[in-house]
């Protein structure tokens, strides 16, 4: 079931598998906005588990502390770490 909804999910462009709705562009502070241009540029959209996180300022702040950190992590080559990332992604059904 989860497979078919993943496959739904894909065909669609993302977006089916989240159980609470994200916080619209219109209806964000700046900071996340900011952030969500951001990801529009680096990205070609805006991603999704961002527009979730936008719901708590703690969180979104939170995971943006994460991203940053691991993307100034110089201990591991960027084709081992864009690996591991496509590789967790896969396993846990992540369309990003």
């Amino acid at each position: 079931m989860r497979k078919v909804q993943f496959i739904q999910c894909w065909l669609n462009g993302g977006g089916a598998l989240a159980r609470i709705p994200g916080i619209p562009k219109d209806q964000a502070d700046l900071l996340t906005r900011y952030v969500y241009r951001y990801s529009l540029q680096h990205l070609g959209k805006v991603a999704e588990p961002l527009t979730i996180a936008a719901h708590h300022r703690w969180i979104s702040r939170g995971v943006g502390a994460f991203e940053w950190t691991l993307q100034k992590a110089r201990r591991v080559d960027e084709k081992l770490k864009a690996l591991a990332s496509l590789k967790a992604a896969t396993l846990i059904g992540c369309p990003f």
